[in-house]
C-alpha cells in the first residue's frame, strides 16, 4: 500500500511516517520546511525518515507546480501539515493560505488519485473553541485564526466524502507531546527551561487552563487504527486524545518532580485565542477503532526529557521562542 502523509518531518508527521512504513507501507512525505520553528529539527527529522526509506519531497502543498510531479497511485492521504498553533506573529494569510488554501489543492489532486481507499484529515480540539470538552457532535466554536482556519479545511475535506468525490474523514487531536515536539509547546519548553536554568515564560491565568495531553505514540496509534479500519469511517469525524486531564500547573509541578528542578515564572500578559479547557471525549474513537490510549502523562514526559537530553547538543535548534498552549 503506498501512502502520503503531508508534514511529513514535523513532529506528528514523523512519528507517523516512522510507524506506518514500519509496517511495510510505501510512505512518501512532503514538507515545505517552514521557519515558523527551526528547519534543522525537521531535516534532523528527515534524515531519520530516509533511513527507514521514506522519501520526503520539499515542497510548498500551496503550490500548483508541485502537484505535477507526484504519482497518482497513492491508496491513502494523511493531511497533517498546516500553520499551527495561537502566534501572535503569525498573520491572518500565514492561516489560512497554509491552512485552507494548500488543503483545496491536495483535495483536488486526492480526486485525480483513482487508487485512493481514504483521505485522512488530521484536525484539533481547537475547533471546538474555548472548552473543547464535547463529543464530536457538538457545534464548533472556534475563537482563534488556527480554529477557524483548521475547521473550514476540514469541512472542504469533509465535503468531499459528502459529494462522493472520495471517502475521507477527520481525526481531531488533543494536545499530542513526546519526542520531536515543536520546541515552543508546553512540555518542550518546560523541560528546556529546567534543563538549562531558565525562567518559563507563561500567559496570565494559563496556569489553570486543563488540557487532555496524549502522548504521541497513542496518537499515531489511534491513526493507525483509522487506517486499518478505513471502511467504517468515511465522513465521520472522530477524537483522538487521552480522557485524562491536567492543568498547566500540574504539567510544570511533573517536570519539575522529574527533574529535581524548581523552575521560575514569569507572568506575561493574557493572550486571546486560548482554550480553557480541552478534554477528549473518545467514546466514538472506542466504537468504532478500538481505540484506548495507554502512556500515563508521566511516563509520557520522562520519555520526552531522554530524547531532549540525547538531542541537546543542537540546543539552539531545541531552542524555543515563545509558549505555546493551543491545540
Amino acid at each position: 500500500m503506498k501512502v502520503l502523509i503531508t508534514g511529513a518531518a514535523g513532529f506528528i508527521g514523523s512519528h507517523l511516517a516512522e510507524k506506518l512504513s514500519l509496517f511495510g507501507y510505501e510512505v512518501w512525505g512532503i514538507d515545505n520546511y517552514s521557519s515558523y520553528y527551526s528547519p534543522s529539527l525537521k531535516k534532523a527529522n528527515t534524515n531519520l525518515l530516509n533511513q527507514k526509506d521514506v522519501q520526503v519531497i520539499n515542497g510548498d502543498l500551496r503550490d500548483p507546480k508541485l502537484y505535477q510531479n507526484l504519482p497518482l497511485n497513492f491508496q491513502f492521504i494523511f493531511h497533517l501539515a498546516a500553520h499551527p498553533g495561537n502566534d501572535i506573529n503569525s498573520s491572518y494569510d500565514d492561516y489560512f493560505s497554509n491552512n485552507l488554501d494548500a488543503t483545496k489543492l491536495l483535495t483536488d489532486f486526492a480526486q485525480k488519485n483513482k487508487v485512493l481507499k481514504h483521505f485522512f484529515y488530521i484536525s484539533t480540539s481547537s475547533v471546538y473553541g474555548l472548552n473543547a470538552t464535547y463529543s464530536e457532535e457538538q457545534v464548533p466554536q472556534p475563537i482563534s485564526w488556527y480554529g477557524i482556519s483548521k475547521l473550514a479545511a476540514e469541512q472542504l475535506v469533509l465535503s468531499k466524502a459528502r459529494n462522493n468525490s472520495f471517502n475521507a474523514s477527520s481525526l481531531r487531536l488533543y494536545s499530542v507531546y513526546g519526542p520531536r515536539e515543536r520546541p515552543d509547546k508546553l512540555f518542550s519548553k518546560l523541560i528546556h527551561c529546567s534543563i538549562n536554568h531558565l525562567p518559563f515564560t507563561l500567559y496570565h491565568g494559563s496556569e489553570k487552563h486543563i488540557r487532555s495531553f496524549t502522548y504521541i505514540d497513542d496518537i499515531t496509534q489511534g491513526i493507525y487504527q483509522a487506517l486499518k479500519n478505513f471502511s467504517k469511517v468515511n465522513g465521520e469525524i472522530i477524537n483522538l486524545g487521552c480522557e485524562e486531564e491536567f492543568s498547566t500547573r500540574e504539567g510544570i509541578s511533573l517536570v519539575e518532580n522529574i527533574t529535581g528542578k524548581k523552575i521560575e515564572l514569569i507572568d506575561l500578559p493574557a493572550r486571546p485565542g486560548d482554550q480553557l479547557h480541552t478534554r477528549a471525549i473518545t467514546n466514538k474513537a472506542a466504537l468504532l477503532l478500538d481505540y484506548k490510549p495507554v502512556t500515563s502523562l508521566k511516563d509520557g514526559v520522562k520519555y520526552q526529557l531522554d530524547w531532549y537530553i540525547s538531542e541537546s547538543r543542537d540546543s539552539e535548534a531545541l531552542r524555543p521562542n515563545a509558549i505555546e498552549q493551543g491545540d
